[in-house]
């Protein structure tokens, strides 16, 4: 009886984990909008189609250094977004925590840490780095034998709150109110998904703006946005988002006038020149449906693997640089 309860129990905890929000997720501070992508599998699915980019000389003397090249070591990244109370100061209108699981060598990330600090802390014996940033002071800090937490915030109080999550982070169902309240709507299977008002990096004078097309949104609306392969893996990435409008009128409204845009859309889209993002955003809108729950609005579309891979490759002569990390939370 003792050795069933204790399978029982363990049959629970997988069962819960196999629901519950990935770590890197649920050790982000409060915030108003996630982003996270599993790099993974969607490293797995371009490998063979991707070319290495060329590398700044700051860049390959961070790799030399570290041993750590984002490019291959990067498996997620969980973005926290904090809105600004004055978008036009010092910090812009977005500052930004990340968690990152990367593969590292800890005592020579440190050594590089080291070098390039402003400043530094101890904070429950985890040493925070302050190294200064485009006006802004970033903060760095390895949680984990390969996990960093990172966080331009004006304040240390957010880096502080992820490594405090760390210390939980075996419970499944922790992490934030956001992610409490909005993770069950996300697909079980995206490797790509966004909650919150994670409009505010696209937003533009309190409009939310894709690809040049300014949408009928506020950008402090709630949005879940997700990308998902489609089964079988090499069919099509399925791309959702979908909104809680404050009313249902507000809703049909809005998916009313969403409608519409992706009608003219299409026409604008047609005679833009052939290439990897024209062709994307084409075979984007012409797969896209908008369509009512009650008080949601519900966006889908898909992107074929080609369209995908072309992307991700960019032009044939492009040799896009790498830049030097850690990966840049000042913009």
């Amino acid at each position: 009886m003792i050795v069933a309860a204790v399978l029982v129990l363990l049959a629970v905890a997988i069962f819960l984990r196999s629901k519950a929000p990935p770590e890197t997720a649920r050790l982000l501070p409060e915030s108003d909008g996630i982003l996270f992508i599993n790099l993974k599998p969607i490293r797995a699915f371009l490998h063979k189609d991707l070319k290495p980019p060329a590398r700044v000389p700051e860049y390959q003397q961070f790799v030399d250094a570290t041993g750590i090249d984002w490019e291959q070591d990067l498996d997620q990244v969980a973005i926290g977004l904090h809105r600004m109370p004055n978008p036009d100061g010092p910090n812009g209108p977005v500052a930004y925590s990340m968690v990152l699981e990367v593969k590292l060598n800890g005592s020579r990330l440190n050594t590089w840490l080291e070098g390039h600090a402003t400043s530094r802390e101890t904070y429950a014996g985890h040493t925070v780095y302050s190294i200064a940033s485009q006006g802004r002071t970033v903060r760095i800090a390895q949680i984990g034998y390969d996990m960093l937490a990172v966080s331009n915030f004006p304040e240390p109080e957010k880096i502080h709150a992820m490594i405090d999550r760390h210390r939980t982070a075996a419970l499944p169902f922790s992490g934030s109110t956001l992610l409490s309240h909005h993770y069950h709507d996300v697909p079980l299977l995206a490797v790509a998904w966004g909650v919150g008002q994670i409009g505010l990096p696209f937003s533009e004078s309190g409009a939310i703006s894709i690809f040049g097309f300014k949408l009928p949104l506020q950008d402090g609306a709630t949005i879940i946005a997700s990308a998902t392969p489609a089964l079988p893996l090499a069919g099509a990435v399925k791309l959702r988002v979908e909104e809680i409008a404050p009313t249902e009128q507000d809703a049909a409204s809005q998916s009313a006038a969403l409608a519409t845009l992706v009608t003219l859309a299409r026409g604008f889209a047609s005679p833009l020149g052939d290439n990897a993002e024209n062709n994307a955003l084409r075979q984007v809108l012409k797969t896209a449906e908008v369509t009512q729950h009650h008080d949601r609005v519900v966006v889908t579309a898909s992107l074929s693997p080609a369209a995908l891979t072309s992307m991700a490759q960019g032009p044939p002569d492009a040799q896009a640089p790498a830049t030097a990390p850690p990966p840049n939370a000042s913009k």
